[in-house]
């Protein structure tokens, strides 16, 4: 845990007892724990979203591969595969 050994923690916590005392010492490291939970909590959201908003969606269907991009039918796109000028021949 943060490259900190058993020791390190010991004097941590005596030095966390003597600063704050005994009887606030339970309270400031419930009020610690939830801090980092919330914290952990946050961080796992934000980890996620960014990975929903990254992943392309597999609607399933697949793409024609039409050599001509005119034969082509879009049926949902506002916009035509033919120029202006071939929707006057047509």
């Amino acid at each position: 845990m943060f490259g900190i050994g058993a020791q390190e923690l010991i004097l941590i916590a005596v030095v966390a007892l003597l600063i704050v005392g005994p009887k606030k010492l339970p309270d400031m490291a419930r009020s610690l724990g939830k801090g980092f939970r919330e914290f952990k909590k946050t961080a796992d959201d934000v980890n996620e979203g960014i990975k929903d908003s990254l992943s392309v969606p597999d609607t399933g269907t697949a793409t024609s591969h039409s050599k001509n991009p005119s034969e082509e039918k879009t049926e949902n796109s506002p916009v035509s595969n033919t120029l202006p000028e071939q929707k006057r021949d047509v």
